[in-house]
Formats: structure tokens, sequence, C-alpha cells
């Protein structure tokens, strides 16, 4: 198709999503900027429009003039991907869910609520006061939860309460050709028929787009402990991590922070913590004494892995003002080189592989030219690594980051925990999943003949 001929189908396409957005529907080049790009060192790529439904209705018409002009067609939530999962590789229409933001439907009963994709995870929890209930999964940023759904994301909170795998219990997705289907129910268990609902949670929008979640809420606890503990080695902060693990300590927050990062966030958010390899802990329980048992275990455990003692932080502003520091250690690091680019990549390995893993990749970057710092939820075997890069050392970075993944690989483990793979991680598939990523391909060219759905992510599709 010829660019002109291109242009006329975009601004027939945008003609027509007017006639029931009205104003929603733009081509206005600052909002289509804002629309190309995630948080990612990737380089951006605009889509030709950009619409704000209201409903799954609007959503599901958006994807039919989709399919009548050819336009690809990807989901937008706040923006926070990090391997380029908002990129409009191939243009099209970028669907901004961020005005589906209501809870549909709570039931305290049942611990379970249906919200619209487009609400934050903040949002969230703020309609949750005074009902006893929250909803855990953090992954650090305010995102949407279609986006965490979309990405199978986790956060600080995972190594307790699972990840959006494990409390999501269901789906309104719009297909490629406009169809809305549901998946799941609001039973806790079902062996009728596939799992759908497990199919869209990271598929990253290259399915179908989620307009609509279920998810498992959880009660808040009735005790709370928040502990701080520096250590002289990165090994032993993991040992002491896989012995909590092991022994049933039940922490519901195990953070790691390295020495790099540590001196980051002191002078970031103003903290005074130690610069050494430092964990911070959360423990829930239903009694303050049930809590204390297990944060004094796990400080025995810290001890004897060379930790250097327990800092507790005994109000709720210490508490909050600890995590807050937690969840903004990506600006924190990027604080230390100002105006530098940041290749924020993860992996996740088995339990008993993560300290192996987190020193060799400590080793490793302190061997490269550019700084770098690691942050990890290690309850899980979850961990992050920001690189602060200058443009001349993009290609040393990425360097660094197969050998991360392929270091990950021979361990067991997998080239992202939560990050998802957008575009970013496509060439580690192949190694992770052999022949069942042709399955993947499969399954993609079933549900989006024409490749329709965020193209260019996940799984390469001629």
């Amino acid at each position: 198709m010829t660019r002109a001929a291109l242009r006329s189908e975009i601004d027939q396409a945008l003609s027509d999503l007017r006639d029931f957005l009205g104003d929603r529907a733009t081509a206005a080049e600052a909002v289509r900027e804002h629309h190309g790009h995630g948080e990612s060192s990737h380089k951006p790529a605009l889509p030709d429009l950009v619409c704000f439904p209201h409903s799954t209705q609007e959503v599901s018409r958006i994807v039919q003039v989709s399919a009548r002009y050819g336009l690809p067609v990807v989901p937008f939530g706040a923006g926070t991907s990090l391997e380029g999962g908002v990129n409009s590789l191939r243009g099209g229409i970028s669907i901004d869910t961020r005005r589906m933001n209501r809870v549909l439907r709570l039931s305290v009963e049942d611990m379970d609520a249906t919200v619209e994709a487009g609400i934050s995870r903040t949002q969230l929890v703020k309609a949750l006061e005074n009902t006893g209930l929250t909803f855990f999964i953090d992954p650090g940023a305010d995102a949407t939860i279609g986006g965490m759904a979309s990405t199978r994301a986790s956060g600080t909170t995972a190594v307790k309460y699972g990840t959006m795998r494990d409390n999501v219990l269901g789906l309104t997705v719009v297909l490629a050709d406009g169809r809305v289907i549901h998946t799941g129910s609001r039973a806790r268990k079902s062996s009728a028929g596939y799992d759908l609902t497990r199919l869209f949670v990271g598929a990253e929008g290259t399915l179908g787009v989620i307009t609509e979640v279920t998810l498992r809420l959880h009660a808040l606890p009735e005790a709370l402990a928040v502990a701080v503990c520096a250590f002289d080695s990165i090994e032993g902060a993991v040992r002491t991590v896989i012995d909590a693990i092991q022994l049933g300590v039940g922490p519901a927050r195990i953070e790691f922070m390295d020495d790099r990062l540590v001196d980051a966030v002191n002078r970031y958010s103003k903290l005074e913590l130690a610069v050494k390899p430092t964990l911070l802990f959360e423990f829930h329980g239903l009694s303050h004494a049930g809590v204390e048992e297990a944060a004094r275990l796990a400080e025995r455990l810290a001890t004897e892995h060379g930790g250097l003692g327990f800092h507790w932080e005994t109000t709720p502003a210490g508490r909050e003002r600890l995590w807050e520091a937690r969840h903004h250690v990506y600006y924190a690091a990027r604080a230390l080189r100002p105006g530098c680019e940041c290749l924020t990549t993860d992996v996740c390995v088995p339990i008993s592989r993560l300290a192996d893993c987190m020193v060799e990749t400590r080793a490793d970057l302190d061997r490269v030219s550019f700084p770098a710092t690691i942050v990890g939820h290690v309850g899980d075997g979850n961990f992050h690594v920001q690189c602060l890069l200058a443009p001349e050392q993009e290609e040393e970075a990425e360097a660094f980051s197969d050998r991360l993944v392929k270091r990950a690989h021979s361990m067991g483990g997998t080239c992202t925990g939560e990050h998802g793979v957008g575009f970013g991680k496509i060439k580690y598939l192949k190694a992770e999943h052999g022949e069942a990523l042709e399955l993947m391909r499969a399954i993609k060219r079933t549900l989006d003949p024409e490749n329709r759905m965020n193209p260019g992510k996940v799984v390469e599709f001629d």
C-alpha cells in the first residue's frame, strides 16, 4: 500500500471512530507521542490514532474499525511497560483504557471484585478502604490492573500472595474480530474446559484486549511488622532468604537492594541505610505474637548469615516511607547518572540458585564500563538490573543482558519474571521454550490471523 493510500485508510478510520467516540479518537501528534513508548530504553514507535473508550462495547467497536481498515491495535494502560509492550511498532490504533476505571462489582463475603481494565492499582486499593479487604499485588509502578494482567505482573508481595496469574479469576476480552468473550468464573476452582483465563493473562495484548478483570482479594492483616537488615555480602543476604522460605517463616515481602542501589536510595529518598547489601522484610499475621515469632526467627537466620541486626520500622509513617523509597528505586538509580539511558531487565531463577545467579551477575557488572544496580523480589527468585548508560554503552549493555539471560537459563530460570516479553526479549523465547514456541505461534494465528493485535510482541509472526 502506498503512503497516500495508507493515509487515506487512517483518515477514514478516524472518521468512523469519531462517529461514536467523538473527540475521544484523535490523531494529535502530542497524544500519539505520549502513547508511543513506555518507561523502557527501547526506541519509541508512535500509533497513527489514539482512542479513549469508556466501555467494553466501545473497545469492541474500535477493534471492528481496526479490522475494517487492517490497522494494528495496541492496548495502553499506565505506560509503565519496560520491554516495549506498548510501543506501536507498526502504527495503528492505541487503545488507552484509563477512562475505564470503575469497580463494577465487589463482594466482601466472597472476597472478590470485578473491575474495568483501566483502574490503577492505587485507585483499586483506595476503593477497597473500609471493607477489610485489599489487593496486594504491587509491581512498584502504579500500573493499571489490565496492564498487570496482560504482563502477568507480580511485585513485592508475590512471595506470600502470588502473582497476577494466581489472583485473576476471570476476564472479559475483546478478540481481533471485535467479539467479546468472558473467561473463568467467580468460583475459586473449576475443571470445566480449557483455562482460557491463563491464556490471556500474560499474552500482552497479542491475543485480545482485556477490558474487565475479576480479582481475588485478601483480608488486611491484623498484625504487621517491617524490618531492614544490612549484610556484609550478597550471598549472606540471599542465603537468609532461602532458609526463611525453606523453614516456612512466611514473610509477606522480602526485597533485596545491593550496596550501589542503597546508596542511590539514601540520596534520592533521604534515608540513612547502611550502604551494604540489604534486605527489607514485611511480616503479616493474625496476631502480634505470631508476627513477632516469625520476625525473630528471620532475624536469627540473618545473624547466622552475616546480618548486621534488624532495624524495625515501628510506625505507619516509617513503614510507608521505607516502601515508598523501595517503589522509587528506578528513579533513584537514574539519578545516579542524570540524563542517562536506563536499560532495566529482569530474570527469575529457582530459589536454590538465586545466590549463585546474583553473585555472578554482580561480578559481571563490576567488569563493565557503566554503573548498574540490582534490586530483587528475592522471595520468589526474581531480580532486576538497572544499567545506566551513555549512548556509546548501549551495545555493551545488550551483551550483558544476553549473558544474564543465558546465566538464568543455565540455572533452570526464565528470561523475565514479571516485565514481560514485549519485543525486547523475543529473541530469548526459542532457547527457553523450544518447540513449544511454534504452538504459541499457532495459537496466535488462530485468534489473530491478520496479526493486528499488538504485532511484533511476544512471538514473531509472519
